[in-house]
């Protein structure tokens, strides 16, 4: 059963505003239902964090989703759950780059350039 809980992940205005418009760009847009947030190993201290649109077919009966907009989620997989409880995604238009950054209280390490962490 797929679950509705908006505390797990925290995502800025400024971060929903970019996957919206970002998906509106990509060439199959029509398709895309929303992003699915996740982790995976690797990265200098272990983890990584990686997002992906995603279409009805990528939907697992276990997956938690945030509503961002009108027919636009961000899914994520009960498997990264633990990984990303807590966590802000925000996106960033400094001098060191455009680009989404995850913000992770529970974060024991992470890499220099902020792409990796580990708990």
């Amino acid at each position: 059963m797929i679950k509705i809980d908006s505390s797990l992940l925290n995502i800025t205005e400024q971060a929903k505003h970019h996957l919206i418009d970002n998906m509106s760009k990509e060439p199959h847009s029509q398709s895309i239902i929303g992003v699915r947030v996740g982790i995976k190993g690797g990265g200098c201290s272990g983890l990584s964090y990686k997002m992906d649109y995603m279409t009805k077919d990528d939907i697992n009966e276990n997956d938690t989703y945030i509503k961002l907009a009108d027919n636009f989620n961000a899914y994520l997989d009960a498997r990264c759950i633990f990984y990303l409880s807590g966590v802000t995604l925000d996106y960033d238009n400094g001098l060191n780059g455009k680009g989404f950054v995850f913000i992770n209280p529970n974060a024991t390490n992470t890499c220099g350039c902020g792409e990796s962490f580990s708990l």
